[in-house]
């Protein structure tokens, strides 16, 4: 079951980049600002945040499974769409209905591991899932921006969402293992009556530790080839090895977090600890500190940093919420990804347009360091539960 779940989540990171690593082709071909590429990424985690926080709703109603396939689906038409973009600004329903097929994942994902693992195997469970997503991460600029250097960004497109259908065949053929258990009275979960959950300060301390870690992420991702290449004249394709790095260093970072997970209860010390390594290694490739000869290495330690954080994020999330609210909580909390990852973009992308590239990986490190703030006092705000 973890299996064919950290394969959704895989899909949902691919296509998540499956056009950033584009933007240099997409910015030559239309002849558009960094900062409308960004807002075709702000869009697409506009809808994703909407999306997420409803099906949260949408999975204690229905179940999981449902909800998925829904999602699995609309994500790889809507990057089958995008390949016939006509303009620029076609990309943006595009990317509004990729975002909205990525909603689906956590609030589905964490219903399915919640319901059929023990709870001292979770932090092994999440590090699973994390490990998926973030292999997603690392195949995608290698898919996606290969594919349209030697075919064209459209045919990199058509690829990628058709690979979306053949996962999403995969699933489907295994639907019995992915059922989670519907919270009985979930009819009466209504928006009002969730509000008291929403706001309590563990929970709102965990959607604010989302939105200032994402962000930071999110620039690397999508902003950092065209930042490296603005700021340290490193080529392009050398630029976009350097986010596998990050991605790959990040996949054996949550692979060593959830066995750290499983042997801590101070999560909050986890956390903090790896943002903080991460931040200090890209301040100091700002700086120049760090030859470009080193920025691979630098990036793939700065991921693996940033990854060793994961698992006990996500057991940091679950200790937070209380019974019979996991669907909504985790619609929520992790709607603070795609508030982050909306941000992320108009903000670097501004900054890129105006050639603060240099200044654009300073922010990065110092988000890592608010997020830090975010996540320490959580622990103060709820008493954990047993893992």
């Amino acid at each position: 079951m973890i299996g064919f779940v950290s394969l959704g989540h895989a899909l949902s990171h691919f296509l998540q980049l499956a056009l950033p690593p584009l933007f240099p082709l997409l910015k030559a071909q239309f002849g558009v600002p960094w900062t409308l590429l960004g807002a075709v990424m702000a869009a697409f985690y506009v809808a994703s945040a909407s999306v997420q926080f409803v099906a949260g709703f949408a999975v204690d109603r229905l179940g999981a499974r449902p909800v998925l396939f829904a999602g699995m689906a609309l994500l790889a038409g809507g990057t089958l769409a995008a390949a016939l973009a006509p303009s620029a600004l076609w990309l943006f329903p595009c990317a509004v209905a990729m975002g909205a097929g990525n909603g689906v994942f956590h609030p589905s994902d964490f219903a399915i591991i919640n319901a059929t693992v023990t709870p001292g195997r979770l932090g092994y469970a999440y590090s699973s899932h994390g490990v998926g997503g973030n292999l997603g991460f690392a195949l995608a600029p290698l898919v996606s921006f290969g594919i349209g250097s030697a075919f064209g960004w459209r045919m990199a497109l058509v690829t990628m969402g058709v690979v979306g259908l053949v996962v999403l065949a995969v699933l489907v053929s295994q639907r019995e293992h992915l059922a989670s258990h519907r919270v009985a009275d979930a009819g009466s979960h209504t928006l009002r009556g969730s509000i008291a959950i929403f706001t309590q300060s563990a929970i709102v301390l965990c959607f604010l530790y989302f939105v200032f870690q994402t962000m930071a992420t999110i620039g690397i991702q999508t902003f950092l080839p065209a930042t490296l290449n603005a700021a340290f004249s490193i080529p392009l394709i050398v630029a976009t090895s350097v986010v596998t790095a990050y991605l790959l260093g990040g996949t054996a970072g949550i692979a060593a977090g959830g066995f750290l997970a499983v042997r801590t209860t101070r999560h909050d010390r986890v956390a903090a600890t790896g943002l903080l390594c991460g931040a200090i290694l890209v301040a100091l490739v700002a700086a120049g500190a760090i030859g470009s000869a080193a920025a691979v290495t630098t990036f793939a330690l700065a991921g693996f940093s940033i990854g060793v954080t994961s698992p006990s994020r996500d057991l940091i999330v679950r200790n937070a919420t209380p019974k019979g609210a996991s669907g909504r909580v985790y619609g929520f909390v992790y709607s603070g990804l795609d508030t982050g990852s909306m941000l992320g973009p108009l903000w670097f992308g501004l900054m890129l347009d105006h050639h603060l590239a240099r200044q654009v990986l300073y922010v990065i490190a110092a988000l890592f360091v608010i997020a830090i703030a975010t996540v320490i006092r959580v622990r103060r705000a709820v008493v954990p539960q047993p893992a």
